[in-house]
């Protein structure tokens, strides 16, 4: 049970470094444009929105999902 509980902090850690690295990437997209080391990270953004919103219901069921995994 010990290593299932580490293992777990490990995962959460590791999902808020990811998790600030998107934003990070969000926002160096915004200011500087297309960043050599983040990528399109802002394109890739716009399109998996503008995929689940042209999905309809389908879209923001997946999307209460992926949030509710989130947190």
């Amino acid at each position: 049970m010990n290593a299932l509980n580490m293992l777990r902090d490990v995962i959460g850690s590791l999902t808020g470094i990811v998790v600030s690295l998107v934003g990070l990437g969000v926002a160096a997209g915004v200011v500087f444009g297309d960043v050599a080391f983040v990528g399109d990270v802002l394109g890739n953004l716009l399109g998996l929105v503008n995929t689940l919103g042209g999905e309809g219901i389908v879209g923001l069921v997946v999307l209460a999902v992926l949030l509710d995994l989130y947190r």
